[in-house]
C-alpha cells in the first residue's frame, strides 16, 4: 500500500452510528478551531476527526494534514477514512515516498511524526492548500526543545483548525502538557515560557550530592489547576463511561529468579551501586545503572557492542506458558534479548506467532493487524513504541508484559490494544515482576505515576 502516493477509497456500506460520546466530540470540534482530545485510549478519537474534516472539505474547505505514529498511518487513519468518509482521497506519506505523496492531489495527507522536520523546511506557500492539522499521539511533542517539537511549532500557525489527540497527556508529570497546549494556543492558557510554567507548577528538589542535581516535583493540586485553565479547549471521555464491554483484570505475576540468576543480579547491583558512590550520581548514569539491572533481572547481560549473553530463560518459558493457556495474546517486550528469546520459545513450542516492532516493514503492518484479528496467530510479540498506539487487536484477550515498563504512556496505551471498542470478552493485563529486584520498584513507580495522571484527567471532566 505504501508504494502508492494516493489512496482513492472505494465506497463501502453505511458505517454504524456514532457513539454518544463521539457525537459530543463532534459538537466540540464544530464549536472550536483548537481542540485537545485527551479521551482515554480505545474510545475512538479518530472517527470524529475524520467526519468533522470531511464535512468541511465537502463545503470547499482546504486539505488536512495528519501527523501520527508510523503504526497508525494505515491501520487507523487510512482505514477510518475508508470506513467513515470514503469520498476523501488519502495520501499516505512514508519516508521513502514523501515528496511524491505530498505532490499528489488528495484531500488528506497522512505522515509520521518525524516528518515534522521535513515539513518545517518547506516554504509558507507549501501549506496554502491546508487549513487543518491533526497531531495524533501528541505526547510525542511534549519536549519543547526536541528538534521535531520545534519543527511542528514552526508550522502550526499555517493551520486554522488545530487538533491534538492523546489519551496519556502527562504520563511523566504536569510539565509534559505545556508544549502540547502551546502548539494549540501559542501560550494563551499556560503561558509562552516553559520555564515560567515549570516554576509555577513544580518545586525543585535536590536528588544528589551536587547542588545542581535537581528534579522538578509537581506541586500538590497542580493537576486540577492546569485542567481548569485548559478545560475550554479540551475534550475528555473516560473509557469506562463510554463503552460497555467486559472488564479488564490487571495484576502483577510474581516471578522468583533462580539461585545463580539472583546471585548474578546481586553482584551486579552491588558493583553498580559502588561505582555510583565513587562518582557523581546523575539522572543519566542512574538511568544507565537501572537499565542494566532491569536487563539482568529479565535474564540477560549486554556488552558494549550491544550483544547479550543469556543468564536464564525461565521468564520466557513462563510467558509462553501463559500464552499456551490463552487463545490469543499480545506480549510486549522491551529489549533485543526479550524479542529473540520469545521467538525461540514460541518456535520450539510450535506456537503460531508474529512480530510487530520497529523492524516491521510499513507494507506489512496493516496485514499483520488483519491476520491477527482473523485469528491466524495465537500471539503477537510487540514493542510498545511500535504497537502501543491506536491499533485494534480485540481478537486478543490477554496483554502480557514480559517485564514491567517504567513508561506509563506505553503501559496504558498497550492495555488498550485489546480492551477497547469491539471487545466482547473479559480481558486481563499481566505484568511479570521478579521478586527482590528493581522490577518491583518500577512496578510501584508506574502505579504512582498513574495516580498523578488520573488526577489531571479527572479535572478535565
Amino acid at each position: 500500500m505504501s508504494s502508492k502516493a494516493v489512496q482513492s477509497v472505494p465506497s463501502t456500506q453505511a458505517p454504524p452510528p456514532l457513539f454518544a460520546h463521539q457525537k459530543q466530540t463532534r459538537l466540540a470540534l464544530k464549536k472550536s478551531e483548537i481542540v485537545f482530545d485527551t479521551s482515554d485510549p480505545g474510545t475512538g478519537k479518530t472517527r470524529p476527526e475524520v467526519e468533522d474534516f470531511a464535512e468541511r472539505r465537502r463545503k470547499k474547505g482546504k486539505c488536512m494534514l495528519v501527523l501520527a505514529t508510523k503504526s497508525l498511518l494505515d491501520a487507523a487513519w487510512y482505514q477510518d477514512f475508508r470506513k467513515f468518509a470514503p469520498d476523501m482521497d488519502v495520501s499516505l506519506a512514508f519516508a521513502a515516498n514523501r515528496e511524491k505523496a505530498f505532490a499528489a492531489p488528495a484531500d488528506v495527507y497522512v505522515t509520521n511524526h518525524d516528518a515534522a522536520k521535513w515539513l518545517a523546511a518547506k516554504p509558507k506557500s507549501f501549506f496554502a492548500k491546508f487549513d487543518t492539522i491533526v497531531i495524533d499521539e501528541s505526547v510525542a511533542f511534549k519536549h519543547h526543545t526536541s528538534q521535531r517539537s520545534r519543527a511542528v511549532a514552526k508550522i502550526m500557525p499555517y493551520f486554522k483548525y488545530r487538533r491534538l489527540l492523546t489519551g496519556t497527556p502527562n504520563s511523566n508529570g504536569v510539565c509534559d502538557i505545556w508544549h502540547q497546549v502551546y502548539l494549540l494556543d501559542g501560550g494563551k492558557r499556560l503561558g509562552d515560557s516553559f520555564f515560567k510554567f515549570r516554576s509555577a507548577a513544580c518545586t525543585p528538589k535536590q536528588v544528589g550530592r551536587d547542588k545542581n542535581m535537581i528534579a522538578w516535583v509537581d506541586r500538590p493540586g497542580i493537576e486540577i489547576t492546569v485542567a481548569t485553565l485548559i478545560r475550554d479547549i479540551t475534550v475528555r471521555h473516560r473509557f469506562e463511561d463510554c463503552v460497555d464491554i467486559p472488564t479488564n483484570h490487571q495484576y502483577a505475576l510474581p516471578f522468583k529468579l533462580g539461585k545463580k540468576h539472583m546471585a548474578a543480579y546481586e553482584d551486579m547491583a552491588n558493583y553498580q551501586i559502588l561505582q555510583l558512590k565513587k562518582s557523581s550520581i546523575t539522572a543519566v548514569n542512574g538511568a544507565v545503572v537501572a537499565g542494566k539491572l532491569l536487563q539482568i533481572a529479565s535474564g540477560a547481560a549486554y556488552n558494549d557492542d550491544g550483544e547479550y549473553s543469556l543468564l536464564a530463560s525461565e521468564r520466557y518459558e513462563l510467558v509462553l506458558d501463559l500464552v499456551e493457556e490463552r487463545a490469543h495474546s499480545i506480549v510486549f517486550f522491551q529489549w533485543k534479548h526479550q524479542r529473540e528469546e520469545l521467538i525461540k520459545e514460541a518456535t520450539k513450542r510450535r506456537i503460531q506467532f508474529t512480530v510487530f516492532d520497529g523492524a516491521t516493514a510499513d507494507s506489512e503492518r496493516a496485514k499483520i493487524v488483519k491476520d491477527y484479528q482473523a485469528g491466524r496467530y495465537q500471539v503477537l510479540f510487540a514493542h510498545p513504541q511500535s504497537a502501543g498506539h491506536g491499533l485494534t487487536l480485540t481478537k486478543g484477550t490477554a496483554t502480557i508484559w514480559a517485564s514491567p515498563t517504567y513508561n506509563l504512556e506505553h503501559f496504558l496505551q498497550g492495555l488498550k490494544r485489546v480492551h477497547r471498542i469491539g471487545q466482547i470478552e473479559k480481558t486481563e493485563t499481566i505484568v511479570i515482576v521478579a521478586e527482590g529486584t528493581l522490577d518491583e520498584v518500577v512496578w510501584d513507580a508506574l502505579q504512582n505515576k498513574s495516580v498523578k495522571m488520573t488526577e489531571l484527567l479527572e479535572g478535565l471532566m
